[in-house]
């Protein structure tokens, strides 16, 4: 009797793996490393990089470029996802890095980020634009030299009163409604990256910024 595992030799012998696309763009989710910082408002970035990854069939675990990586594709075009490890204000230091090896432009570096102007879960595509205050972005613009790059900005909620500390809402842990408020836009927001690096980025706007 054959063993079942020479038949899987004979089946795939010879078969050559599919060549996976050159990388056309990056997709770079913010946040901090570590246990301490997961499931906070900073870290949503992380969240949401994750959630397209794994609907892309990535995984995002190899150590490169100051972060952890991942190759892939979507809507056929070659993309690294990108998790920083540099911490959230050194972010752009580890994109730079990226960004170079890959000889990608501004244009085609995605950015995922959290954003504390909206309520869980609310979508906002920009083309490109100023920091508007978060420091990732900061030093994304400082160590790229430009604003150029689109981003999916994902609300985190409001700071409970206008004299709470910032840095402390954003370091807090979104509650199990907030997350699911996120999670929930899964499939938005990989339908809106997929458009993105498809060349769709008004279409992403108009159908995914709500």
């Amino acid at each position: 009797m054959t063993d079942l595992n020479e038949l899987f030799r004979r089946v795939f012998a010879g078969r050559k793996e599919e060549p996976r696309p050159p990388v056309e763009w990056l997709i770079v989710g913010l946040g901090n490393p570590g246990t301490k910082y997961r499931g906070t408002r900073h870290n949503v970035g992380y969240a949401a990089i994750d959630l397209i990854a794994e609907k892309a069939g990535v995984k995002i675990d190899r150590a490169a470029h100051k972060g952890l990586t991942g190759r892939g594709a979507l809507g056929g075009h070659g993309v690294l996802f990108l998790k920083p490890e540099t911490y959230m204000n050194g972010s752009g230091e580890a994109i730079r890095d990226a960004a170079a090896f890959y000889k990608i432009p501004p244009e085609h570096i995605l950015i995922l980020c959290d954003d504390v102007s909206f309520d869980p879960g609310f979508i906002r595509i920009r083309r490109n634009g100023s920091h508007g205050g978060h420091n990732g972005l900061r030093n994304i613009v400082e160590q790229l030299g430009s604003e150029a790059f689109p981003r999916i900005k994902i609300g985190v909620g409001r700071k409970p009163r206008p004299d709470y500390d910032l840095i402390d809402w954003v370091l807090g842990k979104l509650t199990d409604e907030d997350m699911k408020k996120i999670t929930d836009k899964a499939a938005d927001l990989f339908d809106a990256a997929t458009l993105i690096v498809s060349g769709n980025i008004e279409q992403a706007m108009n159908r995914y910024s709500h």
